[in-house]
């Protein structure tokens, strides 16, 4: 079995605002890339090297200016994620926030193994809301005082963008 693969086309900053699949290199990578089943991203090293100098906070003025809903490398990222069949899921503590990858269609006692593997052998439930759920609150409490944190057991298959706090007993 072939393994997946992305590639990634460096086009001109003249490009960037154009119909990338237009352009001779990238038809001729699309077409390889075809052949095998494989995806092509379009990607300008150099407008991806300004952006890496750029502080956060002036990121999405320049990306606006050169004609760029979002940078190469978020883009990457993304394509990469779909391509792997991955996705992620976040836990929360008073001190850290962490996304952790697993592959779409794991079941919360496996996610649980990610973090640590006496998650797995005392797993008892994870308690579940969805990321943009939880930014609607502002907070787990006031989510689970309005009934929207659920209550998962070892077979609930998690969705990517879930805060998951597990509950477990070693």
């Amino acid at each position: 079995t072939a393994k997946p693969t992305l590639y990634a086309a460096n086009i001109g900053e003249e490009d960037i605002a154009k119909d990338a699949s237009a352009l001779p290199l990238v038809k001729e990578v699309e077409a390889a890339a075809g052949r095998e089943g494989s995806r092509v991203l379009s990607i300008c090293a150099r407008v991806e090297e300004e952006i890496a100098t750029l502080p956060l906070k002036d990121r999405g003025e320049f990306l606006n200016a050169v004609g760029l809903e979002e940078s190469g490398l978020d883009r990457l990222a993304r394509e990469g994620y779909a391509l792997l069949d991955l996705i992620s899921f976040l836990t929360a503590g008073p001190k850290e926030v962490r996304a952790w990858t697993i592959r779409r269609g794991t079941r919360a006692q496996q996610a649980a193994g990610k973090i640590h593997t006496d998650f797995v052998r005392g797993f008892i439930r994870a308690e579940v809301v969805h990321f943009d759920t939880l930014m609607e609150c502002g907070s787990m409490a006031a989510a689970k005082e309005r009934g929207l944190l659920r209550l998962e057991g070892r077979d609930y298959v998690v969705a990517d963008g879930d805060v998951v706090l597990f509950r477990f007993n070693v």
